[in-house]
């Protein structure tokens, strides 16, 4: 989370200028942004969907705790929206803190995961579905977020239980999705463009996580 202040993924509306360019451009481009867009809802066609089963976690380990409706979006990744990246985040409190607000539907905010300081990993959301966490709409659609128990300014709160369960759950992801293991697909909130907040923070060893991701992805599942 970062900074305490929520950034919800707002609805966007399709451009308007493919609309003013005119002539013949203006309808190909309105039949291109047509396509696309249904090619993004085929999956709410009734019996399209992926069979979902209450309770069930994409992460072998996970304990599932749903967080609330209104902090994601109903999706079906990677068909309608393809998966390319992981997003690492610092909860700037407790676990149970972090929990109790993604239950909340009026934060407005909640990770696919939250990682404890003892390693244990929750899963709120589950990785078909879009988590409201990185302050744009773009990256949402793209990423997984992880949520980190503890601090920016501690670096104690960032236990070697801690990078090591996350390494783990990021190279099944990574390896699920497809994703190269490198900091052009595994980054902070931080570097998420026009975010305001500042997870995982100076204290966050990228190159360990990595290192470690890197391990985690190379070992037998």
């Amino acid at each position: 989370m970062g900074q305490r202040k929520a950034s919800r993924d707002g609805d966007r509306k399709v451009g308007r200028r493919a609309l003013l360019i005119g002539g013949t451009v203006a309808a190909a481009g309105s039949a291109v942004l047509a396509r696309d867009e249904l090619a993004r809802l085929w999956w709410r066609t009734p019996g399209v969907e992926k069979p979902r089963e209450a309770g069930a976690v994409d992460y072998a380990g996970a304990r599932w705790v749903a967080a609330s409706d209104a902090n994601w979006r109903r999706a079906d990744r990677p068909d309608d929206f393809g998966i390319d990246m992981v997003i690492v985040h610092v909860t700037q409190g407790s676990f149970d803190s972090a929990v109790k607000a993604f239950r909340d539907p009026g934060h407005k905010a909640a990770t696919h995961y939250i990682v404890r300081q003892d390693g244990h990993v929750t899963q709120m959301i589950r990785e078909l579905d879009v988590a409201y966490h990185a302050g744009n709409r773009d990256y949402n659609e793209r990423s997984v977020g992880i949520e980190h128990e503890g601090f920016v300014d501690r670096p104690q709160d960032l236990t070697d239980e801690m990078y090591e369960a996350s390494a783990r759950l990021t190279a099944r992801i990574c390896a699920r999705y497809d994703i190269p293991v490198d900091r052009e697909h595994i980054i902070g909130h931080v570097e998420v463009p026009g975010t305001d907040h500042t997870d995982p923070g100076p204290h966050w060893d990228w190159d360990k996580y990595m290192r470690l991701v890197r391990r985690a992805r190379t070992s037998p599942a």
